[in-house]
């Protein structure tokens, strides 16, 4: 097969889940529109209705097939819904894109028992049910895609964030560990982990300049664009040896000791 039709998603079926608000994360609806640009049919599970819409906007416009549904990733009941209601309108499920998490930011001894549950079952819980129930599917169908987007904060600490921190590092590690797991049945499990990112091109403080120069090679933040060539190679046929990795977009952040 030519190279860069090994990175066609043509009929693919993908889900794509979406966690927060337009706000407060904004790489769902690119995600989907980056899918559907390769190929794929689209089905957003979103927690709140504008990031749902914008999703499937996005991946409609530029002549793609997408639907949406609104879920609680961390009911299950929910979870089982999405994937009734996506095979029953395309009968099969081919990738699963988790960009569920919910960033928490305080001094860890501050931090009350019912928001360290709140954190891990919005981060963890989440794409644990997620990747079970979608797991099952490609198991049976003998073939699947699957990938976690992440922080870099999985691997590096930093202040006020220990319990977001502890977040990613177990769906870093959930990842490795489904990759091991299900590789035998022709499953890849990958993460794509992010840094600093803005959908918005907003002036900078002096401060935040120091910062992105000071810690960002590429010297400039990252935008939720960027992430979409990493995504549509781990979820083709040019991923084919590729599993139980995390690929850092974040402008070399990560090369820092």
């Amino acid at each position: 097969m030519p190279i860069l039709e090994e990175y066609r998603l043509t009929d693919r079926v993908a889900i794509v889940a979406g966690d927060g608000t337009l706000d407060s994360n904004v790489f769902t609806p690119y995600l989907a529109e980056a899918l559907a640009e390769a190929g794929a049919r689209v089905f957003v599970a979103a927690r709140s209705a504008d990031v749902m819409d914008e999703s499937v906007r996005r991946a409609n416009a530029i002549g793609g097939e997408a639907h949406g549904i609104l879920c609680d990733h961390t009911n299950e009941q929910d979870v089982e819904m999405v994937f009734t209601e996506a095979l029953n309108r395309f009968g099969r499920v081919d990738i699963l894109v988790n960009n569920l998490r919910t960033e928490f930011g305080k001094s860890f001894d501050q931090v009350t028992v019912d928001e360290y549950e709140t954190v891990m079952g919005r981060n963890v819980r989440s794409v644990f049910l997620m990747c079970r129930a979608a797991g099952t599917r490609m198991m049976a169908q003998g073939r699947g895609r699957i990938v976690n987007i992440i922080s870099g904060l999985a691997e590096r600490g930093l202040w006020n964030s220990a319990a977001y921190c502890a977040s990613q590092g177990a769906v870093l590690q959930l990842t490795k560990a489904l990759a091991l797991e299900w590789g035998r049945h022709n499953i890849r499990v990958n993460a794509i982990g992010t840094g600093w990112f803005s959908s918005e091109e907003l002036p900078l403080e002096e401060a935040q300049k120091e910062l992105l120069v000071r810690f960002i090679p590429l010297r400039r933040k990252g935008h939720p664009r960027d992430i979409a060539p990493a995504l549509v190679y781990l979820t083709s046929d040019s991923c084919d040896y590729t599993t139980g990795q995390p690929i850092y977009i974040d402008g070399g952040l990560m090369a820092h000791p």
